[in-house]
């Protein structure tokens, strides 16, 4: 067997040209099927070690480098490719940015991240257990990294593949889903050593998998604390509208769409509603300047309180200058505002334009002005709840910046808009990330989509109530309890990681100078 593999693996090592550049592009394109919506979680396996061994054959850094960003470039073309519908909304003005969106992003990512992760594997390493340590260790530094730099892009980190398995998804609690993916990519990339002829290779494989199943058991009995405990006296209706993006801010559509989100909230409830969630930006004009609007809902929401996404602007009384948000309001029972909140992690070319002073493009969504940002991740204090973390949008997929450390909430609402990439793989995805704050800071999550799929989320990630995507309707549902103690990963955050990472590296170079293994 191990001959077998040998050969193919110095076969596969062999490649060059548009071979070595096809066979690493399709291996990057299996591995996305392991991630949601999909989770076919045994394609990592072939994935990385096929990459492992091409980067085994690379005869210098240059080659090792483009190895690994076709690699990349085959992986998020797959499960970034959704993106573009974005550009077919208003396709008379983005239609050109098709292509950009569809292989530039991916492109970049590969560029900067995976060739490197590649590149420095073959320099630094040796074929077998030193370039799998090293190789690891640098693909988790990759998503670090990728989760901060360039305005951070955090989306399809490796750990989302074990999202249907919930013991192992509990270690999100402890090493957040950058642990995971460590994890994950050592378990897949390991077995890349059964061809490099190294001693003691089935003991070192059992060893790393017994590990695994012993966090899988940590898991287990971690979810057997999951009791269903609900906040005493809490019930929330999620309205999911589901309007059209194409109508979405059609002026003529305007008064339709409210009346559409009036009708969803005025239905009766079997219990009395605490409050009334609406989606981001859920009507087209600034809510709080529109005295009729706010007594309509008023006259709708059955005593409720209601938490929207809407339109904010302000005026500097020092200059006159206006800030325009993408906010969240709070609106007591008698229709005053009582809270707010504005988005603080905008997104680049949708709500505002890096370098637009010299792009000569505008941004997706309507206005000309770009949003201003808002201070950073905040806890809301409003009357009949526990204190809740807003979030609007992408901003629920950065791990570890998501609550206000100095006053961590009791839950976390996150309001979006998934109407944009129609009926694809990223609102699933978008979904399931959300899902992982949950795990990882031990607090329910409340999701509420124009269109997308709304639900909550308990502390271990169950989803207990959902609306599908492209599902117009509302749900009532309690509010899950947070976990009475802090979460080791809300306590360290990605710390542990980086260190993990860290050693990683260092003993895929140790093992490569020690001299113990041929190359």
């Amino acid at each position: 067997m191990a001959d077998r593999l040998t050969a193919i693996a110095i076969r596969i090592a062999a490649l060059t040209g548009w071979r070595r550049a096809t066979l690493a592009t399709a291996m990057g394109g299996l591995a996305a099927f392991a991630l949601p919506p999909f989770y076919v979680l045994p394609l990592l396996i072939p994935a990385f070690v096929v990459l492992i061994w091409l980067i085994d054959g690379a005869t210098r850094t240059r080659q090792a480098y483009w190895t690994g960003f076709w690699f990349g470039l085959g992986h998020f073309v797959i499960g970034l490719y959704w993106i573009a519908n974005a550009m077919l909304v208003d396709a008379a003005r983005f239609w050109w940015m098709i292509p950009f969106s569809l292989l530039g992003l991916p492109a970049v990512i590969s560029l900067i991240y995976i060739g490197t992760v590649a590149a420095l594997s073959w320099r630094f390493g040796r074929r077998g257990s030193s370039r799998v340590l090293l190789f690891c260790g640098l693909w988790t530094v990759a998503e670090l990294a990728r989760g901060v730099l360039f305005t951070g892009f955090p989306w399809n980190m490796i750990g989302y593949s074990w999202n249907e398995v919930g013991p192992i998804r509990q270690a999100a609690a402890w090493v957040g889903v950058y642990g995971v993916s460590l994890l994950t990519v050592l378990a897949a990339a390991a077995p890349a050593i059964l061809a490099s002829g190294e001693r003691r290779m089935p003991i070192k494989l059992i060893t790393l998998y017994v590990a695994l199943a012993i966090i899988g058991l940590f898991g287990w009995l971690r979810l057997a604390d999951d009791h269903d405990d609900m906040v005493p006296g809490v019930t929330l209706r999620l309205v999911q509208p589901n309007i059209v993006q194409s109508l979405k801010w059609d002026q003529r559509a305007a008064a339709a769409n409210f009346e559409n989100l009036l009708e969803l909230s005025g239905e009766p409830s079997k219990t009395p509603l605490t409050a009334i969630l609406w989606p981001e930006s859920a009507t087209s004009y600034y809510l709080e300047r529109e005295p009729a609007a706010l007594e309509a809902i008023h006259d709708h929401v059955n005593g409720a309180m209601l938490i929207t996404g809407s339109l904010r602007a302000t005026r500097s009384d020092a200059d006159g200058h206006v800030d325009y948000w993408n906010g969240m309001i709070a609106l007591d029972k008698a229709g005053q505002v009582v809270g707010t909140y504005d988005k603080f992690h905008l997104v680049p070319f949708g709500e505002y334009v890096p370098f637009s002073h010299v792009l000569p493009i505008g941004k997706l969504t309507p206005g000309l002005a770009d949003f201003s940002r808002g201070p950073g991740p905040r806890t809301l204090t409003v009357p009949g709840l526990p204190p809740f973390g807003p979030l609007i949008c992408f901003e629920v997929i950065f791990p570890g910046a998501v609550v206000d450390r100095a006053n961590p909430p009791k839950w976390l609402l996150t309001l979006t808009n998934d109407g944009w990439y129609g009926y694809s793989t990223g609102p699933f995805q978008h979904f399931v990330q959300a899902g992982w704050r949950a795990i990882e800071e031990g607090v329910p999550l409340v999701r509420v989509a124009n269109t997308g799929i709304s639900g909550v989320v308990d502390p271990y990630g169950k989803v207990i109530a959902e609306l599908r995507l492209e599902e117009r309707g509302y749900i009532d549902v309690p509010l899950p309890q947070a976990l009475a103690a802090a979460t080791i990963y809300a306590q360290f955050g990605d710390g542990p990681v980086w260190f993990f990472a860290l050693v990683l590296i260092a003993i895929g170079i140790w093992v490569r100078n020690s001299g113990e293994f041929s190359n």
